[in-house]
């Protein structure tokens, strides 16, 4: 048995962030490109782009710098204020992830069948 959780971020009860937005922002940190990671993780460019002008806004920060493709190529790159936001939503779900493992181990105990797993985030 595994416990399963379900994370996600809310300004004003309109949803801010969760694991697909972070997943998007992930991959334009590795790939240097938004449509790479749009791709990567299977939404249509404008999704993402859209998903990226909801998310500053209702942070009121600025999360990505894009550069125009042309003759040498365009790209995207994260703010240092987005790096930032992403260590410390990694940190909330580490400390989720631990609280709900103690948790389940002391609900569930060390039965056969039953061991703690970590909490796969779906957030």
């Amino acid at each position: 048995m595994e416990i399963r959780s379900k994370i996600w971020l809310e300004i004003n009860g309109e949803p801010v962030f969760g694991s697909g937005r972070d997943a998007l922002l992930q991959g334009i940190d590795k790939y240097g490109s938004i449509n790479k990671a749009a791709k990567v993780i299977n939404i249509s460019y404008r999704k993402a782009l859209s998903y990226i002008q909801i998310m500053e806004k209702r942070l009121r920060i600025k999360l990505v710098e894009r550069k125009a493709g042309g003759k040498h190529g365009g790209g995207a790159k994260l703010t240092k204020k987005a790096k930032e936001f992403l260590k410390k939503y990694e940190a909330l779900e580490e400390g989720i992830n631990e609280i709900l493992d103690k948790r389940f181990s002391e609900v569930f105990g060390n039965k056969k069948g039953f061991k703690g797993q970590r909490v796969q985030g779906f957030k």
